[in-house]
């Protein structure tokens, strides 16, 4: 009869219901409609001057870095994805949150209910029934079982788990935020790190050139063929270009430790791959999902989503807190002077009540509550829409990037071209006579200048498409989940990546 009273009473909830926010219109995230393809570099090494296709038809793979083809990077990432405590951790917060939802669905919709088994030794004063001279001394011994259930009538438990649930969602979306992350940084510190070893090899060939031009000028200085300025200008040269070394050293030592932080392991372990350029393939096929599958896709705005889902649901709960709250309590013991007679069912005493309770004056409190949780939902609100904002320039940046990038290598690699010719030009006019010392050592400095920016050009490819693949989501759908993290309440939809016509 209880229950049948209480679904009755609980059919409604007061407060707002919630709904996801709609998805942005638009089919694109820049201005301008972007090629259907970047520009290629013909010559290059490997596949860093291939031209890239931008499509909407494909899906994201859930172990997206193997697209680059790299062994130790593959190996190592794993590890990382064993290992990381920051997966730990998340993973902790999500069973917290799970178990924090469970404890209050036993608390909120199920009656309590408590046995309880007492003895005491009593004296009375016979002044309370008239006896003056009369104060005995007995035992009272009770067996109890104890009911309490509050209905639910105007759906403040239920708001309240609807709360806890938004917050389960919120948990799983962290740890696909923080499985993201560690996956885009560890690639990303992979190509810094390759970037970094090619930088400090070509800095190292052309000190070595450097050198024996330096060698060359003393012996001519020794013949009197040059004066010694030209010595000391080569000589300058050598050592500013030998000072880079150390930043660039600096730098791939803590881009090492970066990456053995990021797999689990100490800086000091000296077991971690080494990766160079060579050992990526840049993916020529590039996924690019619509703006209003993105926000279906990117774990920060699903949470954002979360948060504000459970913002809503707040506002149900101090909405609730508002109207009356009716109790029904019931027990049935015994009570007996003898510890046998607390089991004897004559002795059976039992109790039934009901409570009714309605806030009157709380001094503004409860009205003041919900106001703030109406803010807090605005907040929310405001929040969601802020971050999926900064995801769609995420993208845009990302998506311009990349084409710049493909731009920007094939320039580089021109500039490279004329720069060595025009070097090798001025090192035969040079020996000639036909130019001064000046004239060279500036081809010299031009020549090195390309020669770094076409290494970083060709990582900035490879550090710019990891870019991509985690600014559209990195496609956690499609992952297999670890042990202890089952799916969200709130599943992707079935267009996480929507097929339609390259739009982009």
């Amino acid at each position: 009869m209880v229950c049948i009273v209480g679904t009755t009473l609980a059919a409604c909830a007061v407060g707002p219901d919630y709904h996801a926010p709609e998805p942005p219109a638009g089919d694109r995230f820049t201005a301008e409609p972007l090629p259907g393809q970047t520009a290629s570099t013909p010559g290059m090494p490997g596949s860093s001057g291939a031209a890239q296709h931008f499509v909407t038809v494909q899906d994201i793979p859930g172990e997206w870095w193997s697209l680059f083809h790299c062994a130790p990077l593959d190996a190592l990432m794993r590890e990382a994805l064993a290992n990381s405590p920051d997966l730990t951790a998340a993973r902790a917060a999500l069973r917290q949150a799970r178990e924090n939802y469970n404890a209050e669905v036993g608390g909120a919709l199920l009656p309590a209910v408590d046995a309880q088994l007492g003895a005491s030794r009593e004296r009375v004063s016979g002044l309370a029934i008239g006896q003056p001279g009369l104060s005995p001394e007995f035992s009272l011994y009770n067996a109890s079982v104890n009911v309490s259930y509050t209905l639910d009538v105007f759906g403040g438990a239920r708001r309240q788990l609807e709360a806890l649930r938004a917050q389960i969602g919120y948990q799983q979306y962290q740890w696909q935020a923080a499985y993201l992350a560690l996956t885009a940084n560890l690639v990303t510190a992979s190509v810094r790190e390759a970037s970094l070893r090619a930088q400090i090899e070509a800095t190292g060939r052309i000190a070595a050139d450097q050198e024996q031009q330096l060698d060359l000028l003393t012996r001519q200085f020794g013949l009197g063929g040059v004066n010694q300025a030209a010595v000391l200008a080569q000589r300058t040269t050598l050592a500013q270009t030998r000072a880079t070394l150390p930043p660039l050293q600096q730098a791939l030592e803590q881009t090492r430790h970066l990456i053995a932080v990021l797999a689990g392991r100490p800086p000091s372990d000296s077991a971690l791959p080494q990766f160079r350029l060579a050992d990526f393939s840049l993916p020529q096929t590039l996924p690019v999902s619509l703006p209003s599958a993105l926000v279906r896709q990117r774990p920060d705005i699903l949470a954002a989503e979360a948060l504000l889902h459970q913002a809503s649901a707040r506002v149900g709960v101090a909405s609730a807190a508002m109207f009356p709250k009716l109790t029904l309590t019931g027990s049935y013991g015994t009570q007996a002077l003898t510890p046998g007679g607390a089991f004897n069912a004559a002795n059976a005493v039992w109790s039934l009540g009901a409570g009714l309770l309605q806030p009157v004056f709380h001094g503004g409190q409860l009205n003041a509550q919900r106001r703030a949780a109406v803010a807090a939902y605005d907040q929310a609100g405001a929040q969601y829409r802020q971050t999926v904002l900064q995801a769609f320039q995420n993208v845009a940046d990302t998506l311009r990037a990349l084409d710049n990038d493909a731009r920007a290598l094939a320039a580089q690699a021109d500039a490279a071209t004329a720069a060595r010719d025009a070097l090798l030009l001025s090192q035969q006019q040079y020996r000639l006579g036909a130019v001064s010392y000046l004239s060279l050592l500036d081809a010299q400095r031009q020549y090195q200048q390309t020669v770094l920016s076409l290494v970083q050009a060709q990582a900035a490819r490879y550090a710019d498409t990891a870019a991509l693949y985690q600014a559209t989501g990195g496609g956690w759908w499609n992952a297999p989940q670890p042990p202890g993290v089952k799916p969200p309440p709130v599943e992707p939809r079935a267009d996480a990546v929507v097929p339609v016509e390259n739009k982009q």
